[in-house]
This record gives structure tokens, C-alpha cells and sequence, in this order.
């Protein structure tokens, strides 16, 4: 494939991998095919049209072939290029963080919605991001809470090497900590705010998973155990226990989890605010409970 993209046009090249994308399934074909292209001479979408009729070297042209490959083979785009954006912060990636995805945002409006209705977005929040792989909802959260600060917890060390070079690359390095925990475990204090998308999925259907996640995702970050709410039992009780009062849980949850977690929340002592919040796809996808201070109406 490489001798036939050197000495062609960007634009015939573009087509040329759409055309092949699309033979192989797959169904972004024309992004997938000018992400690909841009990476490789650092161009945006303006400048491969500005230069569509430009000819490829054979560096160039053997890079594009490498990348192509892996997208064939089912690497997705976000994994050959090693980022991704994530709340409009462009995140590194590796192999021990997942790829943020669209749906994860939803955690982040549903716990700003929150703060925002309370009038406590300026205030010195203290928040806690559990299993935070590459700290995409914690620096999400701290771009919008600009006094607050964070810590991050992950079991992979190798996460949190990305999650802080994420953090120094997107200006957040001097409010966010990163700490080696097994979800909360290693935390002390009290936090206005703790989120997570812990693994949630069943561990019998890892294997039916798509292969751009079966395959590249690390699946500490995706197995959630026999009925796929290990992670929320965990996590329920020890955030009851570090939430300050008036402190906010919330939890990112899998297509129809919401009858499974909310009840795991409430018997922790939490108080379920409001019904499951939807993503962008209608389907189920944050619970946000409560520490209501004792003697306070509900």
C-alpha cells in the first residue's frame, strides 16, 4: 500500500483509504481517512483541502501505510494516534487508560448541573476522580470549578504517568494530584465531590464486546465481575464515608444499571438525586446521590 500513496495527491490518497475503510465495514471511513492523512502531515481538515493536489513522500507515504494497517486490523483511530479529546482537552493515550468517550461527559454535566443549580461553582471544591486512567472527568471538572482541586486514583501506576502528563499539558498540573489506590482505599478527608466510571462491564460479555474495545481497551478498566457492580460496592460505602455533608456521588453506570446501582447508593446511606441522567443516545448513564447533613430537610 505505501508505494501506491507516494507520488499521489492528498486528495486521491483520502479517497483512495475511504474507499478501503469502507470495504473493511468500517463505518466512519471518510473521518477515519482524513484523521489519518491530517496526523501524518500535521495538517486540519482546511489545510488537506488547501493542499489536496500536494504528492506525498515516501516517508510520508510509508507512516500513512502503518497507520492505515492498524486501522484495517481494528486499532481504533484514537489508539493509533495515542490522543483524544475529552470535554474539548486534547488527552494523551495508553495502553493502561481507555479511550474517553462521549458518553463519560455525561458525568461531567450531571455533577456540574448539580453545583451550578447550588451556586457552588466558586467555591474551593475538593473532589476525588476514582479509577481516573487518563483524569479525563477530573480535568474535565476542574477546567469548569476553577477553585477547586483534585486527586485521581488508579491501580495501574502506568495510568497515572498519563494522567499527569495530561494534567501538565492542559495547565491543571498545580490543582490535581495523582495517587496509586485501589478506588478510594488510599484516600483521606473529606470531598465535596466524587466521581468515577469504574468497570461496569459483566465479565461473560468482555468477549462480545467490540474488538476496537475488546481488543485495545485494558480490561482492569472494563470487567465489573459476575453481574458487572463490583465496582459499586465498593465505591458506595467508602464514599459515603469521605463525602462531606451536602457532598456529591457520581457515578457513570452501563446501558440499564440504573435499577441495580441507585439501590447499592441508597443502602450506603447516600440520597439518589433525581432519576438516572441520560447520555447524548437516550440510554442511562450517571446516578448522582447526596450526603444530606443530619438534622437538614432532604
Amino acid at each position: 500500500m505505501a508505494d501506491s500513496f507516494a507520488a499521489q495527491t492528498i486528495e486521491s490518497i483520502r479517497r483512495a483509504l475511504t474507499a478501503r475503510f469502507e470495504a473493511a465495514g468500517i463505518e466512519s471511513a471518510a473521518l477515519d481517512a482524513r484523521m489519518l492523512t491530517g496526523a501524518v502531515l500535521d495538517l486540519d481538515l482546511t489545510g488537506l483541502i488547501a493542499q489536496g493536489l500536494r504528492q506525498l513522500d515516501e516517508d510520508d507515504a510509508a507512516r500513512l501505510d502503518a497507520f492505515a494497517r492498524r486501522r484495517l486490523a481494528g486499532e481504533p483511530i484514537a489508539r493509533i494516534l495515542g490522543t483524544k479529546e475529552f470535554w474539548g482537552l486534547p488527552l494523551k493515550l495508553s495502553a493502561d487508560t481507555l479511550v474517553p468517550r462521549a458518553d463519560t461527559e455525561t458525568v461531567v454535566e450531571a455533577a456540574l448541573g448539580v453545583l451550578r443549580a447550588e451556586g457552588r461553582t466558586q467555591e474551593p471544591l475538593r473532589i476525588a476522580d476514582l479509577g481516573t486512567g487518563s483524569g479525563a472527568i477530573l480535568l474535565a471538572l476542574l477546567t469548569e470549578l476553577p477553585k477547586a482541586t483534585g486527586v485521581g486514583t488508579d491501580l495501574s501506576a502506568a495510568a497515572l504517568d498519563t494522567a499527569r502528563a495530561n494534567a501538565q499539558g492542559v495547565g491543571l498540573a498545580a490543582r490535581s494530584r495523582f495517587l496509586v489506590s485501589d478506588y478510594a482505599d488510599g484516600l483521606s478527608g473529606q470531598f465535596d465531590l466524587i466521581v468515577s466510571n469504574p468497570p461496569y462491564i459483566r465479565s461473560a460479555d468482555i468477549p462480545t464486546l467490540a474488538p476496537e474495545v475488546r481488543d485495545h481497551d485494558p480490561h482492569l478498566a472494563l470487567d465489573g465481575g459476575l453481574d458487572g457492580l463490583d465496582a459499586y460496592r465498593r465505591i458506595a460505602p467508602r464514599a459515603a464515608a469521605l463525602l462531606a455533608d451536602g457532598g456529591l456521588l457520581v457515578l457513570e453506570i452501563g446501558q440499564g444499571q440504573g435499577g441495580a446501582v441507585t439501590p447499592l447508593v441508597s443502602a450506603a446511606g447516600l440520597t439518589v438525586m433525581g432519576s438516572v441522567r441520560a447520555d447524548l443516545a437516550g440510554i442511562g448513564r450517571a446516578v448522582v446521590a447526596g450526603k444530606i447533613a443530619l438534622g437538614k430537610p432532604d
